[in-house]
């Protein structure tokens, strides 16, 4: 069965996540070793998450793809 529509999708979703990830990789950057280096950290912890996000969308779009 194709899912061709459905792993377009995730790809769109995988490149905002990517997006995403490189902004508050900028912003958080822009904070760092300033007095406010506790929000250039929270920003870096987001930046784990959506990197841990976007690992589990590529691993239900390779398991879409073999179904």
């Amino acid at each position: 069965m194709s899912h061709a529509s459905e792993l377009a999708l995730l790809s769109s979703i995988r490149a905002q996540l990517d997006d995403l990830e490189q902004r508050l990789v900028a912003l958080a950057d822009s904070f760092a070793g300033t007095p406010d280096s506790q929000v250039a950290a929270e920003l870096f912890n987001a930046e784990r998450a959506l990197r841990t996000t976007a690992r589990s969308v590529d691993r239900a779009a390779d398991a879409l793809a073999r179904t």
